[in-house]
């Protein structure tokens, strides 16, 4: 994948437009993997948009092959009762990405990210907002970890949280400690008041953005889910 191995003098260098990444999320339960498996269990190919100090903005897709989580028997994750669905044993399977696209949009500190998805013929549907640990560079990508709790946001402006029973069935379960689900839910609330204030990325009018039809789907290479090259202290 291009993009990859592109380091400065100790730290990842910045990504160009069309470079190929790997977006990925560290599995929150860690307790109930099956031996051997590997610590990430959500790998996503993308192509870089933009990349500076002040964003990363990332393209997925349509046709891209990912990485997600089943359950051992195969089972899909969120056809598990929730009572089971984060102590039930886990692996991970590769998957297409159908429909259309999503943008990916994150700065450096904030614990969330914000992606687009649009409906057939580029119509606009939402923005979805995905609280998240902020996210580590390394070169070749980017890795976080999910919080559960997540925000969708019209394009009327209006807003709702979503997950809220998998955001409290995950500290049930011991997933989530109470001060890191309280450190969560504030970083919520900081993404409503930029949802209503409508700050960046909401005011930026990337819900009109279209990628360049140059680029190729990024492939899911062999070694997804290698360790990332160990950063500065």
């Amino acid at each position: 994948m291009t993009g990859m191995g592109r380091t400065g003098a100790g730290e990842c260098a910045r990504w160009a437009p069309g470079d190929q990444i790997l977006w990925r999320y560290r599995d929150n339960g860690r307790s109930h993997r099956t031996a051997g498996a590997a610590p990430v269990h959500i790998c996503r190919p993308v192509t870089v948009v933009q990349d500076t100090d002040e964003l990363l903005a990332v393209w997925m897709a349509p046709g891209t092959e990912c990485v997600r989580p089943v359950l051992a028997n195969g089972t899909q994750v969120h056809a598990e009762p929730l009572a089971t669905r984060y102590t039930a044993p886990r692996t991970t399977t590769r998957s297409t990405w159908f429909g259309s696209g999503v943008l990916k949009l994150a700065r450096p500190d904030d614990p969330w990210s914000v992606w687009l998805f649009w409906d057939r013929g580029w119509m606009f549907r939402n923005w979805y907002v995905n609280l998240e640990e902020p996210r580590t560079r390394w070169s070749g990508g980017v890795d976080s970890e999910d919080h559960f709790l997540d925000i969708s946001v019209h394009p009327d402006r209006s807003w709702k949280w979503l997950d809220e029973d998998e955001f409290a069935q995950a500290q049930h379960v011991g997933l989530m400690d109470r001060r890191t689900a309280r450190r969560v839910r504030e970083a919520g609330l900081a993404a409503v008041e930029v949802i209503t204030g409508w700050g960046s990325p909401f005011r930026d009018g990337w819900e009109h953005w279209r990628p360049d039809p140059r680029w190729q789907v990024p492939p899911l290479p062999d070694d997804w889910d290698r360790t990332p090259a160990r950063m500065p202290s």
